[in-house]
């Protein structure tokens, strides 16, 4: 008896000095499993990181990637439903930027405090941080990121243009000479209508929501932004498909030669070189248009942060491995295996990154003066008026459809009216 009592005490002892409570206290005998859910990556890069990570906890975790629906809605839809029953094998979650807020106002996910708070912030870019940032508090540590840049054809255009309204002349000019000439842009009612009408009104100086978050801004800017979106829509530079237009056509009507110019993400420039290799010889990357001359654009910034769920039975685990699973050697090769743009500012001067990502310096530049999507628990809602009201973008009526887009949003922000 004595005997079992002394190697239960030695158990204990190598339990708390490992800091193991969590692990030792699930009964199951062997490495704790953390569950990993995240949008579906397939090329291998986030299996990747969770094999190694799990390999570098020594024993103590094994984290098992689980894969959500390739769809957005459909990724918050069943991370919503398992979180709202207080799923507690929900460990570590891979949010949307767009989520961070809504998820923790109805309390789903744990904030990063002290030291792990600390970890995850050192050497992070700023934007990106804004969108795991609620009310003050981090919710989550940015996975990876990803901005879009100008892309055109050298052999149609020696010189990028620096704002849309010297793009869409330049594409007018070269429809006169009949040679390719679309500018090719999200234009569908989706997402992506909403992060065009965000950009522009980040460029043009104002915001759709005020500071606090608390009613729309709109404004000017605003009508500015609306004014540029149906301009190209109606002028000979918009593609005939542009209301139907999502970023993989974008991808897929630049490769086929239709047209100069293309606003859209890095994962374009591998597909280039692999689709189209002759084209390839001329395709060119350049920053995002400015609304004014003189004036950046602020392009708006996607990605992935990862957050720790609030009903984990292993959340010291669970940051530990957040953490690990975006360390550098992970973002590196989710950057490279996967086309992710990573989130530590000093992997962008990375001789393996710049190699593969020779744009990268104009993706950091783009990343330094980005801006963040509307910040709000109701920004589901708010995304929705938005690209409602200005689909298709040839029939957008600039001060009407922005003034109609902020009563939606009023009665999106007090839980009121219908949403279209």
């Amino acid at each position: 008896m004595s005997g079992i009592r002394g190697l239960l005490r030695v158990q204990l002892a190598l339990c708390l000095s490992a800091g193991l409570l969590a692990g030792c206290g699930s009964g199951g005998g062997g490495p704790v499993t953390l569950n990993w859910y995240n949008f579906p990556d397939d090329s291998g890069a986030l299996a990747t990181a969770a094999s190694t990570c799990s390999q570098q906890s020594g024993g103590r975790y094994r984290i098992s990637y689980n894969k959500l629906p390739r769809t957005a809605d459909g990724q918050r839809q069943q991370l919503v439903r398992r979180l709202a029953a207080k799923d507690d094998t929900v460990d570590i979650i891979g949010l949307d930027v767009t989520w961070p807020a809504e998820f923790a106002e109805a309390k789903w996910i744990l904030p990063w405090t002290g030291a792990n708070r600390s970890a995850a912030t050192r050497d992070t870019l700023e934007v990106p941080l804004r969108t795991a940032t609620w009310k003050g508090r981090l919710y989550a540590v940015p996975y990876n990121t990803n901005t879009q840049l100008l892309w055109y054809r050298k052999d149609l255009v020696p010189t990028p243009p620096t704002t849309w309204a010297e793009m869409i002349r330049m594409a007018g000019v070269l429809a006169k000479q009949g040679k390719p000439h679309y500018v090719e842009i999200q234009g569908a009612q989706y997402e992506g209508l909403t992060v065009w009408f965000n950009t522009l009104v980040e460029s043009a100086g104002g915001s759709i929501l005020n500071a606090t978050a608390t009613a729309p801004k709109l404004g000017p800017p605003a009508v500015r932004a609306a004014s540029i979106m149906k301009t190209l829509a109606t002028s000979a530079a918009a593609d005939p498909s542009l209301s139907n237009q999502m970023e993989d056509q974008n991808r897929l009507a630049m490769e086929s030669g239709s047209a100069a110019f293309e606003i859209n993400y890095p994962f374009v420039y591998p597909s280039m070189k692999a689709n189209n290799p002759t084209l390839f010889k001329q395709f060119r990357w350049a920053p995002y248009p400015g609304v004014e001359k003189g004036r950046p654009a602020k392009p708006t910034i996607g990605g992935i942060d990862l957050a720790v769920g609030a009903y984990t039975r292993h959340s010291a685990f669970a940051f530990e491995a957040a953490l690990c699973l975006r360390n550098r050697q992970n973002q590196l090769t989710a950057a490279l295996k996967g086309g992710l743009p990573p989130t530590l500012r000093t992997l962008y001067s990375d001789p393996s990154l710049i190699k593969n990502y020779p744009f990268a310096s104009t993706v950091l530049d783009a990343l330094e003066n980005a801006s963040i999507r509307p910040k709000t628990p109701a920004y589901q809602n708010v995304s929705i008026a938005i690209s409602h009201t200005l689909s298709p973008p040839n029939g957008i009526e600039p001060r009407p459809d922005v003034q109609k887009i902020s009563g939606q949003i009023k009665d999106a922000l007090s839980s009121k009216g219908l949403i279209p």
